[in-house]
């Protein structure tokens, strides 16, 4: 079984002048088969913080202290796990595709697919699941995610795989693709490379879009 984990940093807001608007959005595939592993680095350092802090909750790149997130991208970095990233310089992005923010969305998803699959960095012949991060509340915007990917994998690529849309409480292992793109994210929003460097040799394709 190849596992195939889903998730994304910035957002999709194109007011530059709006506080909180990123100039960078990208979506990050973590794919491994051993997807007890990558869980196994987000538990080994969820005990270390329970340890220190008695009471934690889910792990988020964002809002934690510095030695916890090298340690767990460290931890994942010694894994055998592919990442691969799109990356979207908003400022490039057709004015048509702003106002349609699920299209492009699913877009940018189907290039990042269509590359892993063409590029035959999975095995085809083993089954595939998909787990991507939700982030969007609007169920109806979950499932036309799914049913897009599902589409695409079957007529483009002939490929049967399964797609499931959880939060990264139901699915650990979406944590820690949270945190590597977290990393790759702040390389470019922010020009800090510190913890992109970590898991910098596991990345095998990074590609940007509208540039």
């Amino acid at each position: 079984m190849a596992f195939i984990l889903i998730d994304e940093s910035g957002n999709l807001g194109f007011e530059f002048n709006k506080k909180g608007t990123s100039s960078y959005f990208l979506i990050t595939f973590l794919f491994t088969t051993n997807k007890r592993a990558i869980e196994k680095c987000v538990k080994k350092v969820h005990a270390g913080l329970r340890k220190k802090y008695k009471k934690v909750g889910i792990l988020h790149a964002y809002r934690e202290e510095p030695v916890t997130r090298k340690r767990l991208l460290s931890l994942l970095a010694a894994k055998d796990c592919r990442i691969m990233t799109i990356l979207l310089n908003k400022r490039k992005v057709y004015t048509k595709l702003q106002d349609e923010k699920p299209v492009l969305y699913n877009y940018v998803t189907n290039i990042l697919l269509d590359r892993i699959f063409s590029k035959r960095l999975l095995q085809i012949d083993n089954p595939i699941e998909i787990i991507a991060s939700r982030k969007e509340t609007n169920k109806f915007l979950n499932q036309n995610f799914k049913t897009y990917l599902q589409s695409q994998m079957t007529e483009t690529h002939d490929i049967d795989v399964s797609i499931s849309i959880k939060t990264p409480a139901e699915e650990k292992a979406l944590q820690a693709v949270d945190f590597i793109s977290w990393a790759i994210f702040r390389k470019h929003e922010y020009r800090d490379a510190t913890y992109y460097n970590i898991i910098r040799k596991n990345i095998i394709e990074e590609n940007p879009l509208f540039h």
